[in-house]
């Protein structure tokens, strides 16, 4: 028998015991992957919520260039408006073109 082993009197005669070493390592297995997936489920519970943190400041990011392209799309519009304004074609015509206004005769009618 080796020096480690216990010997324990049953009704069957002398017996030796062994340490029961393979109890202790796949006790000390289990808690190593039990702590392991505790481990890795914080952390990826950690990385989930920056993740959804991150997504929500680039909405927020997106939201704001929008309104901000909406505000400069009405004022492309107004300008455009203003610039294609009749009352500012003919100022333009007659003060700077030094044109006039057609005489009835000149008009031709086209259909």
């Amino acid at each position: 028998m080796g020096s480690g082993d216990r010997i324990l009197w049953t009704q069957e005669g002398w017996k030796a015991k062994a340490k029961p070493t393979r109890v202790k390592s796949s006790l000390l297995l289990l808690f190593t992957l039990f702590m392991l997936s505790l481990i890795i489920g914080s952390l990826f519970y950690v990385w989930s919520r920056i993740q959804v943190i991150q997504v929500g400041y680039e909405i927020s990011n997106a939201l704001k260039e929008e309104r901000n392209l909406v505000i400069s799309n009405k004022r492309l519009r107004l300008e455009v408006a203003t610039l294609k304004s009749y009352g500012r074609i003919e100022k333009i015509a007659t003060e700077e073109l030094r044109m006039a206004k057609p005489k009835p005769n000149q008009v031709i009618v086209i259909r």
